[in-house]
């Protein structure tokens, strides 16, 4: 890779900015629409304006919710190296150069230098079949969240004795159960259609305390990111506890990081209440932290890692799970 070039993505446009000179600080910048059509004109304005090769152009990006997505495919299918950041790790570096205002043709001069700067590990994009089954893993999520709003409008309804507003509330769940029934389905023939997902769900139902809903949405999250290693998985997750101390008159209690996906995060909570209950290892290392002092908050902290850890080993190995080398 020898030229680098930032893009700043919003929903609509996607400002781009080529550092020329980085020694000099010269750019060259360029908008082009967040479409397909803007994709094609991008691809073919970066490799006629830099002379490089499409192997030899790096491209970062940040992490935008769903708009850098296709951008970030087009790029790859292009040839390209294509880098995606942490929005938080890019403002820390840009705070670092002490400049206040932000534009987003700023935003991609600056992440074109964070490219520049500072080494990176190059984005690979998702199987297709694991890629598929987190949108109708995020799809079903938001279906019962939508049931459970219509319940919350159904209990209201009733108290208030409002009878027709109760029918079309009803008719209403029907309508997103039936639904959520369906897609249940088709997830379930998602997995009976690609082995290796359905093995590796099966592998990790295995572990006490993984039940099928968290199966599923760990089996998408170790198999959509090359982890090197369980505490790897575990940080991504927001697992890790980060220390505040500063001195001697500074000396707070550890915390989670949080970061991460936080639907997954929750799932994973309730998976290490019920392994504390039924996982003889993990039931072990909890009541071992409350021995020692510590809160319940902290000692499931310790537990969800742990079966974060034990999930990664399960499908690093692909045995079922055993108590005596998970330990």
């Amino acid at each position: 890779m020898t030229v680098a070039i930032g893009i700043d993505v919003s929903k609509q446009k996607l400002d781009v900015a080529w550092l020329r000179d980085p020694e000099a600080g010269k750019v060259k910048t360029r908008v082009f629409p967040n479409t397909p059509e803007g994709f094609t004109a991008l691809t073919e304005w970066l490799v006629k304006t830099t002379g490089a090769q499409p192997t030899e152009i790096g491209v970062m990006m940040e992490a935008t919710g769903v708009y850098h997505d296709a951008l970030a495919y087009a790029l790859y299918e292009a040839g390209m190296t294509v880098f995606v950041a942490n929005p938080q790790h890019v403002h820390s570096f840009r705070d670092s150069f002490g400049k206040r205002s932000k534009t987003d043709k700023k935003d991609s001069v600056a992440l074109a230098r964070f490219l520049h700067g500072r080494s990176h590990k190059p984005w690979q994009p998702e199987p297709a079949e694991v890629r598929a089954l987190k949108a109708l893993l995020g799809r079903l999520h938001a279906l019962e969240t939508d049931l459970q709003r219509e319940q919350n409008r159904l209990e209201k309804a009733s108290i208030q004795r409002a009878a027709e507003v109760e029918e079309s509330i009803r008719k209403m769940l029907d309508a997103l159960e039936a639904e959520r029934k369906r897609l249940c389905q088709q997830i379930d023939d998602h997995f009976d259609n690609h082995p290796g997902l359905k093995s590796d769900k099966q592998l990790l139902e295995s572990i006490p305390g993984i039940g099928t809903v968290l199966a599923r949405e760990l089996t998408v999250m170790l198999r959509s990111r090359p982890f090197q290693s369980a505490n790897q998985a575990a940080a991504y997750l927001g697992l890790v506890p980060l220390a505040d101390e500063s001195g001697l008159s500074v000396k707070r209690p550890p915390r989670l990081s949080k970061v991460g996906p936080a639907r997954l995060r929750a799932k994973l909570y309730m998976g290490a209440v019920v392994a504390t209950r039924y996982n003889p290892l993990i039931q072990h290392l909890y009541e071992r932290l409350l021995a020692r002092g510590k809160a319940k908050m902290s000692a499931l902290g310790a537990a969800m890692k742990k079966l974060v850890q034990i999930a990664y080993g399960v499908l690093k190995h692909q045995r079922k799970y055993d108590p005596q080398w998970a330990s």
